[in-house]
Formats: structure tokens, C-alpha cells, sequence
């Protein structure tokens, strides 16, 4: 019997050795069509893939995400996607919550191309999906012998919080989060003070569609996903990055620090990059091949 999985990636899969890139639309598990794009690694054929989360307002072809992955495709294949409710991709964005099952989607795609290690990184809301999802959908080879599901419960909410510790097609060896927030509902800075505007009021969500062209969910979390600093004690044994810029107006220093004390000493690397802002837009090309080496390596 064809598993739910291999079903969703029947007319998308190629061999690993297929000349050039290529686009298709994902399936999530709730049924949301996910633009994505699969770019070899310039170096030749290679077993590792880089799966890319943008941040919030981010697509799979805005500039910032394609110079990622251009610095990213020097060391391995890469993957890049748009959350749901931006680019080209359905439904509406959840900021951060029901994203997880778009990553899933993206990750189970990469291991359909032939890919037996895969791993993430993902900058400021693609960040908080990145440890999430290692925590929800556990860490392994994800290959031969998992379950082929997400965990008991991975039903697209927080619900999903349940199948924490789960082996399946869509777990990772090694995880990155860059310029990601420790907790939800922070409004300590002007900025996310604007962001918090932009996602709850209506006049502000008329902005992020039609101004920052991001389809943003009309309704509350019920429940509560679990947050970053709360994924993050469950992502071991998987190597775990934090990267942070020393500037970052968005998310002050305390941010990176809870996540890192939360991992535990020994359980992850923190990079404080001096002078550097917010996520993928601030993030240098030595900065980024430097996280694609740690990823690779």
C-alpha cells in the first residue's frame, strides 16, 4: 500500500542526479499547496540537504532567501519554500504555528530526491519552526525503518505538540536558527510592536496583504504551540545552532541566550555576530557560509 507520504511526492520525485533546478508544489498534511524549490549542490551530487525557512513576509523568491540559498548551494543541495500565505503558496500564515507542517512537507521532499541526511536553518519566524519541528517531528535518520508520520497527534495545530520524540521522513540531523525569537507574544521592541499590529487588527492585516503581500490567519492560537525555548531541550541529540546579531531590533540578546541556556551546556553552539541586525536580510555571505559549513560538516 502507497503510504500517505509517498503519495504526496509520487509526481514530484527525481532522481538525485537531475541537471538543474526544480519547482513544484507541496501538499501539507492539512492539504495546503506549498510553492518549493529544489537546487542542486554546485559542487556535484551530494547526500546532505539544506532545507531553507524563510522569515515572516518572506517568500521563496524574494532576494534575500535567494542569496541564501546561493551561499547554501556551495556545500549542498538546497531546498527553499513559502510558508503558507506567502508567495505563491496557499492558505494563510499562522505566524509560526501550523508552519511546521509546510517545513515537514519540504523536508519529506528533499528525502524523496534521495537526500539521507537532511537539515534546516531558518531565520527569525522560519527559526522558531526550525526548532519546533526538530522537537515535534524528533531527529534520526528519517530513512529505512521510520515511521512515516509526523507523531501522535501532528494534526496541523499545537495538537502536534504530541509527537514530540517521533522518527519519521520528516526529521532532521542538524538544525540552525537564526535571529529566532526564545518566546511567543513579545512586544518589547517598536518593531515588534508593529509586527504584533500587522498580525492581530484587521486594518493591519489588510496591510501585510496588500503592503508586505503576506495572507495572514484571522483567528487566535487555541491551543498555545509550544513555544521556541520550550522545543528546544528536545532536539538533542541533533547538533543545534543559534545564531544572533548583537543588533537585531527585533529581538534583544536575552532571546538567544534563554534558547541556548534551555538547550543545556554542551547541547548547542550560540553565535553572537557583532553588528549584524535581523535574519535573512542582515545575514552577510561569510555569515552564511559559514552556517552552511557548520551544516554540512
Amino acid at each position: 500500500m502507497t503510504s500517505a507520504s509517498e503519495e504526496r511526492f509520487r509526481k514530484a520525485s527525481v532522481p538525485l542526479v537531475t541537471p538543474g533546478d526544480l519547482r513544484v508544489i507541496l501538499r501539507t498534511r492539512d492539504g495546503v499547496p506549498i510553492e518549493a524549490l529544489y537546487e542542486p549542490c554546485v559542487e556535484g551530487s551530494g547526500d546532505t540537504a539544506i532545507v531553507v525557512a524563510h522569515g515572516f513576509t518572506g517568500s521563496v523568491d524574494r532576494p534575500a532567501v535567494r542569496r541564501a540559498a546561493g551561499v547554501f548551494a556551495q556545500r549542498a543541495a538546497v531546498v527553499t519554500f513559502s510558508f503558507r500565505g506567502h508567495g505563491r503558496s496557499g492558505g494563510r500564515s499562522t505566524v509560526g504555528d501550523k508552519e511546521v507542517l509546510d517545513l515537514e512537507a519540504a523536508v519529506e521532499w528533499a528525502r524523496s530526491l534521495g537526500h539521507s541526511r537532511v537539515v534546516t536553518v531558518g531565520f527569525s519566524m522560519g527559526g522558531s519552526v526550525v526548532l519546533r519541528h526538530a522537537a515535534l517531528y524528533g531527529v534520526g535518520d528519517g530513512g529505512a525503518g521510520a515511521d512515516g508520520g509526523a507523531g501522535a497527534g501532528a494534526d496541523g495545530g499545537a495538537g502536534g505538540d504530541g509527537g514530540a520524540g517521533s522518527r519519521s521522513a520528516g526529521s532532521v540531523q542538524a538544525v540552525a536558527a537564526v535571529s529566532a525569537p526564545a518566546r511567543w507574544y513579545y512586544r518589547g521592541t517598536a518593531p515588534m510592536r508593529r509586527v504584533h499590529w500587522v498580525v492581530t487588527r484587521p486594518l493591519g492585516r489588510l496591510v501585510g496583504r496588500f503592503g508586505l503581500r503576506t495572507r495572514i490567519h484571522t483567528e487566535d492560537w487555541d491551543p498555545v504551540p509550544l513555544s521556541p525555548v520550550e522545543a528546544v531541550p528536545m532536539i538533542a541529540p541533533a547538533p543545534l545552532l543559534i545564531v544572533h546579531g548583537d543588533r537585531d531590533p527585533y529581538f534583544p540578546l536575552d532571546h538567544p541566550r534563554m534558547l541556548a541556556a534551555a538547550a543545556g551546556a554542551g547541547a548547542v553552539e550560540l553565535w553572537v555576530e557583532a553588528g549584524m541586525g535581523h535574519a535573512e536580510n542582515a545575514a552577510g555571505d561569510e555569515l552564511l557560509g559559514r552556517v552552511g559549513e557548520w551544516l554540512t560538516r
